[in-house]
């Protein structure tokens, strides 16, 4: 007699560990890109972030009495730990990146079941706990490409929290383009006149520097959307909604809001809709509700950027809209297997 197998009965070769690592290959260019302007930190929180992920990981799981070598394998824990190290800034002390993966990995993840059951993006809520706890460390950026930072200086900083005799750390960092920007508007002035007094700090389109990593990463995102490792349906609604938003208020009052290319090449705009909001575990389930899902992002990182307490609202956002998952594949629910559907 003849073994007959259940459904399903087609295999695309797809693995989870396939496609973490195609995320994390398309997230090379823009890497490269984030280290050439603002220096070799970023890769020593990337090496601290992917570590303590790794010891996190197979801690919980030795404690949950779960198989070690596939879930480590799968590669959800290193890319949680490049995401996070990615949205940190590049001087930071190396506990900060540590504790915000530990956080990521042990409470947003496996306190919910591991991954598949957790309701909210790890990184991001590693992020939200940093910068909630920590604002000083998390809101500190060196300038772009004039920081004077080596691989040894910035290392001896990520572990003893040590600078160089002719350096100090409040005149060696400072705010963001995005928070710079959103400060000074605040007070009164133009964005002609606040570009001009700091000519440095902003480039063609975004922020200095910052334009340029967000091409990098726009580049990889389109290549996990051309070999169907994403889909386009959540960056193109997240960036469509953040860009509307931000022609609406430019167009009424140039002067006093941001221009469109400020918002989509600054901050984490791309990261945020190619590598973080596409996580398949915490956005919704069908393309229409990803198309819902991905435009509830860009409105509220365009209305927290503007009017709220921090300078970029990626993390907040994807948080905000996880929470409105479960009612979006309520009234959206995503195809059976085998099933056609326009969902």
């Amino acid at each position: 007699m003849s073994t007959v197998h259940s459904s399903p009965y087609i295999n695309n070769n797809e693995s989870v560990s396939r496609m973490m690592l195609a995320v994390l290959y398309a997230l090379i260019p823009g890497t490269l890109v984030y280290v050439h302007f603002f220096g070799f930190g970023v890769l020593i929180n990337i090496f601290i972030a992917v570590v303590t992920a790794i010891i996190c990981e197979a801690a919980i799981l030795k404690i949950r009495q779960r198989p070690i070598k596939p879930y480590l394998y799968d590669g959800t824990a290193v890319l949680t730990a490049v995401l996070l190290a990615l949205a940190l800034p590049t001087l930071t002390p190396w506990w900060l990146a540590a504790l915000g993966t530990a956080f990521a990995i042990i409470i947003a993840k496996h306190l919910y079941g591991g991954m598949g059951y957790n309701p909210f993006n790890p990184a991001m809520v590693g992020y939200a706990m940093l910068l909630i706890a920590f604002p000083k460390e998390m809101t500190a950026w060196i300038p772009a490409e004039t920081h004077g930072m080596n691989f040894y200086d910035t290392l001896n900083f990520s572990l003893f929290e040590a600078l160089p005799a002719d350096k100090t750390y409040d005149a060696l960092t400072m705010a963001t383009p995005l928070d710079s920007l959103k400060t000074q508007l605040s007070l009164g002035y133009t964005i002609d006149e606040i570009h001009s007094s700091n000519p440095s700090l902003f480039g063609n389109i975004a922020g200095y520097g910052w334009e340029w990593i967000n091409i990098m990463f726009l580049i990889g995102g389109l290549v996990l959307i051309f070999i169907k490792v994403i889909s386009w349906h959540i960056p193109v609604a997240m960036l469509g909604s953040l860009a509307f938003m931000a022609m609406i208020f430019s167009f009424s009052d140039a002067g006093s809001y941001s221009p469109v290319s400020f918002h989509l090449f600054g901050g984490a705009a791309m990261l945020g809709a190619f590598f973080i909001a596409t996580d398949p575990v915490t956005a919704a389930a069908s393309n229409k509700g990803r198309l819902i899902y991905g435009a509830g992002i860009g409105i509220l990182i365009y209305i927290i950027r503007t009017w709220g307490g921090y300078p970029d609202g990626v993390a907040f956002a994807v948080l905000l809209m996880n929470m409105a998952v479960p009612m979006i594949d309520y009234y959206y629910k995503a195809p059976v297997f085998g099933a056609s559907s326009n969902n």
